[in-house]
């Protein structure tokens, strides 16, 4: 099976352009099902996967085994990535049926996407650097719903305080998302002018802009980030960088990510997720925000300021307007809620009836 893993990286690098983000979430959603194959001891050929045998039966029987702790939004996603390794697997001609190919998707809720309000968004971005300073004084051990271990744990904490504040002021300014944030270089960002150009889904590039809060915190950070890495190693021994970086060699140009981590590589966005899972819980954010909680608030709050869809479709990078049209049922939910708290004919009395 390990070929045909290769082979399907390979497609979807050269020919279907998706990044490397998406690459990694498909490879890991099949390598589950292999795992799992494996572990039933299905379909197995000297200890690997024999994936001419494989069947709709099998494929069932994984997603049954998926509904005992997944979501249904979570085992939907599985299943596209199953559907469309077969499917490459079909065309390419490595088999002659597709087992996944009369399997439907679940039906998943459709929920209103979580928006922070203007105030918890405030708050939720200037969390970052409480969090980092308090890291610093030593109350890594106290705080009240302990986590996987922190993103950065042996970068000097001066340099953790500014990465987490401009990570957190990006991602709300911008509406960027967590895997674009991720993937940023230094020649992506143009501070002088407030720019970043953000490679999106399918590779497509596009125009993301930056507010003063986000440039300032992005400048900091990145002038902190030089005076750490021209430091040598015995004046900070907790810094461990790999590659060119901890050899004092320059990558090539522009390449360097903005964003580094544990070990002065890329950031990974699970590291970006926890730090804004951490942040919520210490300025007391109740609605349980990820990072795309943060770009779902940026769409909000333009909307509710009177920016036109179209705008916004362009500032997200939607390919359809439709999927940028979400955010006004949420606009209009907010404008219903303001509503019943103000307006005095608004009230609900008796059985529920307004007044």
């Amino acid at each position: 099976m390990q070929e045909y893993k290769k082979a399907f990286e390979q497609y979807l690098s050269i020919e279907k352009n998706a990044s490397k983000y998406t690459r990694e979430n498909y490879l890991r959603d099949i390598t589950q099902l292999e795992g799992f194959l494996k572990d039933n001891g299905l379909y197995l050929c000297n200890d690997e996967i024999d994936v001419k045998k494989i069947n709709e039966n099998a494929l069932r029987l994984f997603l049954g085994n998926l509904y005992k702790n997944c979501r249904k939004a979570s085992i939907a996603r599985k299943l596209a990535s199953i559907k469309a390794f077969f499917r490459f697997l079909v065309k390419k001609g490595y088999l002659s049926k597709d087992p996944a190919e009369l399997i439907t998707h679940p039906k998943i809720e459709k929920y209103l996407p979580t928006v922070l309000t203007v105030d918890e968004a405030k708050t939720l971005v200037e969390a970052g650097q409480t969090i980092a300073e308090k890291r610093g004084k030593g109350e890594r051990g106290k705080r009240k719903n302990p986590l996987t271990p922190s993103p950065i744990r042996r970068f000097p904490d001066s340099l953790t305080i500014l990465r987490d504040k401009a990570i957190l002021e990006v991602l709300y300014s911008s509406g960027i998302r967590v895997g674009e944030l991720s993937g940023l270089n230094m020649r992506d960002i143009d501070l002088d002018s407030g720019i970043i150009k953000v490679i999106g889904k399918g590779n497509k590039e596009r125009i993301a802009i930056l507010g003063e809060k986000a440039r300032e915190a992005l400048r900091k950070y990145l002038a902190k980030k030089s005076e750490v890495r021209s430091l040598p190693l015995q004046a900070c021994p907790r810094m461990v960088l790999s590659g060119a970086v901890s050899r004092g060699q320059k990558s090539e140009e522009g390449n360097e990510p903005v964003f580094l981590g544990a070990r002065g590589e890329r950031i990974y966005p699970r590291a970006v997720q926890r730090l804004v899972k951490e942040s919520a819980l210490r300025s007391n954010v109740a609605k349980s925000p990820t990072p795309h909680s943060l770009r779902h608030s940026f769409a909000t709050h333009l909307l509710d300021a009177g920016v036109d869809l179209r705008t916004i479709q362009e500032m997200l990078g939607h390919a359809s307007l439709s999927t940028t049209q979400k955010y006004t049922k949420v606009s209009v939910q907010r404008l219903m809620e303001v509503y019943d708290k103000a307006h005095p004919r608004a009230k609900k009395t008796g059985k529920g009836i307004r007044n």
